[in-house]
């Protein structure tokens, strides 16, 4: 386990054994040394089972209360649906437990608001799940700005798009196009250039027509102002049948920074039909492997060495307003103001 004995590492227990619950537990079991997932808990027992006897995790159970009443686990990863964030939040930093939760924090502000308290009085750390603030393109792109090597930014442009839509029985409890997929965009605006203070929302049904029976889009573009003048476009899709199409480029007065697509390989084949190279990445998890792996590390850090993590709750609370902001502007088909949302 490289220089980390077995009592030094961080004794984490893990909430939710779905899809993304399983690929962090397998990641913080095979690649991150500094963690000791010490049990895993799933409504869907057998599925808990499953990930436990895959990875050699000693402990399953079915009731989350069950890891927070257990003092050997510090810490608890929170990858259970969306409605269950906020709660769940709330009951670990009663129990002393530092919290690593997926996004969104909840889908209404009181929710976030009573947990985010609670953390506050009881001194846990919190970090939410914004990953692709971890990935070292759109991490140098951001020191590229702040260096001031691009001039005085003036137009953000992120390019988020699904290779798939998700399945209805998704889409139904995961809050929709602005606060389950846009999400990460609002989040990665603010970290590129600060805080927004108006958004304008438009979208459309134009590749997923059943989302269209729970009132969500497949297709919009949001315009943003930054309190410091510059401006930023975000398009998303729920479908781009060539791929994971994740780009970003910060526009200045002095010049550019840009993070392209990461292909399979950097092939580039040539023949009489022209030119050719790989897609990109199927989808998030073999785009962003790297970053997932890194989010966690530096969660861990800030438990053993006492630090303020790098995505705090203010900032995931943050991302559901500006959610919020676009969906009411989507509505209403005009600006609104981060202040109009309470």
């Amino acid at each position: 386990m490289g220089d980390y004995e077995v009592e030094d590492r961080l004794k984490i227990g893990v909430i939710g054994t779905g899809r993304i619950g399983s690929f962090h537990t397998r990641n913080l079991v095979r690649r991150i040394p500094e963690a000791n997932v010490v049990a895993v808990c799933d409504i869907r027992l057998d599925v808990a089972q499953a990930v436990a006897d895959e990875l050699g995790i000693r402990r399953v159970v079915r009731d989350y209360r069950e890891l927070l009443a257990d003092k050997e686990i510090e810490a608890v990863v929170i990858a259970s649906n969306t409605d269950t964030h906020a709660f769940m939040i709330k009951d670990a930093a009663l129990a002393g437990k530092h919290i690593f939760s997926e996004k969104p924090l909840a889908l209404d502000l009181a929710s976030i608001d009573d947990a985010l308290a609670v953390v506050e009085k009881t001194g846990v750390k919190l970090q939410v799940g914004f990953n692709r603030r971890f990935d070292r393109s759109f991490r140098r792109v951001r020191e590229i700005v702040a260096s001031g090597q691009v001039g005085r930014p003036c137009i953000l442009h992120i390019t988020n798009r699904d290779p798939v839509p998700p399945t209805l029985e998704y889409a139904k409890t995961s809050g929709g196009m602005f606060l389950d997929m846009a999400i990460h965009d609002f989040d990665m605006a603010r970290y590129q250039l600060g805080e927004i203070e108006e958004v304008y929302a438009m979208g459309n049904v134009l590749v997923a027509p059943e989302l269209a029976e729970i009132g969500d889009v497949d297709t919009d573009v949001v315009t943003l102002r930054f309190a410091n003048g510059a401006l930023g476009v975000i398009d998303n899709s729920r479908q781009a049948v060539y791929g994971y199409d994740q780009r970003l480029e910060v526009f200045g007065s002095a010049g550019s920074a840009r993070a392209e697509n990461e292909a399979n390989d950097t092939v580039l084949q040539s023949d009489a039909s022209g030119l050719h190279s790989a897609k990109p990445p199927r989808f998030f998890i073999d785009r962003y492997l790297e970053c997932y792996v890194t989010e966690f590390r530096e969660f861990i850090d800030c438990v053993l060495n006492d630090k303020i993590p790098p995505v705090t709750g203010k900032d995931g609370r943050l991302a559901v307003v500006i959610g919020f902001a676009a969906i009411r502007s989507f509505k209403e088909n005009r600006p609104v103001r981060l202040s109009e949302i309470s």
